[in-house]
């Protein structure tokens, strides 16, 4: 019985230990995982505003954002995918600026020219 009890608490410690390794992996933050794709160029209490520039292809790995406004400097079309497998197709036009709420995505550039968008992420 006792066995047991250990088997069953090593299980159940293992089980948290990866959710909390998948909770990590889901929240990237984007900046550090690509950087050579993605600048910061302001980051203070208020906002932190990201410069992202991907070639067609270039895949985001799965990250998060709190609220924030897209500002699409490229006509592009994405493929957006949410942690659940899910994936929409998007055509974003230069000039054109988006809101969202917090999400957690990963994203493909899927057209064929340069996506080149600035966003700015709003802190509480």
């Amino acid at each position: 019985m006792k066995n047991l009890t250990y088997f069953i608490m090593s299980v159940l410690l293992a089980t948290l230990a990866l959710g909390m390794g998948a909770s990590t992996a889901i929240a990237e933050d984007l900046a550090k995982v690509m950087p050579d794709d993605v600048k910061v160029i302001i980051d203070n209490d208020r906002v932190r505003v990201l410069d992202v520039l991907h070639k067609p292809g270039v895949k985001e790995p799965m990250h998060s954002h709190p609220d924030y406004v897209s500002v699409y400097l490229s006509t592009t079309r994405v493929k957006v995918t949410t942690p659940d497998g899910k994936t929409v197709e998007k055509d974003r036009k230069a000039g054109e600026v988006a809101w969202s709420g917090p999400v957690t995505h990963a994203l493909e550039n899927i057209g064929t020219a340069d996506q080149h968008v600035i966003v700015i992420e709003l802190k509480k």
